[in-house]
Parts: structure tokens; C-alpha cells; sequence
């Protein structure tokens, strides 16, 4: 949805208090994301679980549920934005810095049925233009997920597709395992 509003640079959108869900600022655009629904919450849920129990501990990376990013001009907030370890900044008590001014190293968006593809994938795109790693586009729907790598032709990856992660994150997942995420116990 494009909330209706005067032009307004980057640095005037960051200063506007933060909207629910979250909105972002592309190409002069001001969008404001969908409300996420059970799958999304669910998918997100275990995705940051899933990879925070292989990366956090060895201080590896750490996957943040819609952390927004201002890098390229565009500030954005995918579903879920894996930073590595190193690019975290810390403040003097070892907390992290609020503002992120880069790209997430691999960003993970889930398709929400209200939502164009393409307008997510162009958000995808944009991270890779920017040094992101890897960028995963969810679609439950239709149970696949495109990933996408710099300067790669994206990969559609079904049932039991190894999906491709980045290659220091220590993580073996197929489709068909984010997938059987949907289920739970009744």
C-alpha cells in the first residue's frame, strides 16, 4: 500500500514516527507493508529459530525479525534481515546500535497473498545491488522459494531442493522442511 503523501527525502522519512506494520521508504515511495497473518508469524517464528540456534552462540550472524535497514538510498525491513556478527554494532555496555545503515549479509522476505511478488523481489534485488549475500523469496502458496544470489540467476527451489544458504552459516534445509513448519501439533 503507498500511504499518500508530499515527497519527502530519506533522511525526512527517517524522522517520521514508525508506523504498524512497518513502512518503507523505495525509490521516493513511501509503502507501508502488509499486516502479517498466521503463516507469516509462523514462518518467521521459525526461521529466526531455526538459524539464531546455529549462528548466535559461535557468534556467526544473528537473523532479526523486521530490522530495518537504510542503505542505497531505500530503507526497508525485510521479515527477516540475517546480519553476520561482524557487521553488528555494539555500543559501549556490548549492546547493539539501533540504526542499521546497511544491507541485511542475507534477507528473507515471505510472500504475503496481498502482495506483489515483484514488488518484493525488487527489495530482494536492491540488497544484492548492495552487498547482500543472499536473498530468499517464500512463497507459501505455492510451497517454493526463489533464492537469489549476486550475479546468479535465482535458484526455485521445491519438496526436497537443498536450499542454498550462505557459506559460512552451517545450516542444511530443504523446502519441503520450511514447509512442514505450517504444521502443528492439535
Amino acid at each position: 500500500m503507498t500511504i499518500a503523501t508530499k515527497r519527502l527525502t530519506l533522511e525526512q522519512f527517517l524522522k517520521l514516527p514508525e508506523t504498524k506494520p512497518a513502512s518503507e521508504y523505495i525509490e521516493g515511495e513511501i509503502l507501508q507493508k502488509p499486516m502479517p497473518k498466521i503463516k507469516h508469524s509462523r514462518f518467521q517464528g521459525q526461521f529466526l529459530r531455526v538459524i539464531n540456534e546455529v549462528v548466535e552462540e559461535l557468534k556467526i550472524a544473528y537473523a532479526f525479525p523486521e530490522l530495518r535497514c537504510t542503505f542505497g538510498g531505500q530503507s526497508i525491513v525485510p521479515d527477516i534481515a540475517v546480519l553476520l556478527w561482524e557487521q553488528i554494532q555494539f555500543d559501549d555496555s556490548g549492546e547493539p546500535v539501533d540504526d542499521v545503515r546497511i544491507a541485511p549479509y542475507w534477507a528473507i522476505e515471505i510472500l504475503s497473498p496481498q502482495q506483489s511478488s515483484n514488488r518484493v523481489t525488487r527489495r530482494i534485488i536492491h540488497c544484492l545491488q548492495h552487498n547482500c549475500q543472499l536473498g530468499w523469496l517464500v512463497d507459501p502458496d505455492d510451497r517454493s522459494i526463489l533464492a537469489f544470489l549476486p550475479n546468479q540467476q535465482p535458484q526455485f527451489c521445491e519438496g526436497s531442493d537443498i536450499l542454498p544458504v550462505p557459506e559460512m552459516i552451517p545450516l542444511n534445509i530443504t523446502a519441503e522442511q520450511v514447509f512442514s513448519w505450517l504444521r502443528m501439533q492439535q
